[in-house]
């Protein structure tokens, strides 16, 4: 398997150096939320990813919520960047560990205090299992911190921006 990683991160390599106008990725998900409940099915290139609220908070946990899947993008996307970075530069990994934490004051989300809704603090603590020299780790940390797509989004600042659709669907009874 770390043979099919390293060809495959070579070949994307070779490929956005010889044609740099091609190195842009689009991704996209699509989140659908339907009935009176809170929870939401997203579709991702057609894996279907539930996410919902404990029930401690109106949902009915049948799938993490949104900012624990931020967390487990974040742990993810480490663990992923970790595995690549090592399969290119012929280092053995025999367990990669990610735990993210994230801390939010509620009361932004009830609009209850002027506190930002989002997380106040993001913290994640990365256990590489290797027989691999303990300087060749850390390089490679370093190198993950700075490559990681996901720990990019959240440190720095973002453009996002959002449009509103409307569909009015009549009233039943109402006269047309």
């Amino acid at each position: 398997m770390t043979q099919h990683v390293k060809a495959a991160i070579e070949g994307l390599a070779a490929a956005v150096t010889a044609e740099p106008h091609r190195a842009r990725a689009t991704f996209r998900a699509t989140t659908i939320s339907e009935g009176a409940g809170l929870a939401t099915r997203s579709v991702v290139r057609g894996f279907e990813v539930p996410l919902d609220e404990p029930r401690e908070l109106g949902g009915t946990d049948t799938g993490p919520n949104p900012v624990e899947a931020v967390l487990a993008a974040l742990g993810s996307c480490q663990a992923i960047v970790y595995r690549a970075l090592a399969a290119a530069q012929g280092l053995q990994l025999e367990r990669v560990e990610v735990v993210a934490t994230g801390v939010l004051d509620v009361r932004g989300f009830l609009g209850a205090a002027p506190v930002s809704p989002g997380f106040e603090r993001v913290t994640f603590r990365t256990r590489l299992t290797s027989p691999e020299p303990l300087e060749r780790l850390r390089a490679l940390a370093r190198q993950v911190e700075a490559q990681c797509p996901v720990l990019d989004v959240l440190q720095r600042p973002l453009d996002v921006r959002g449009e509103l659709e409307l569909v009015s669907i009549p009233a039943a009874g109402r006269a047309a």
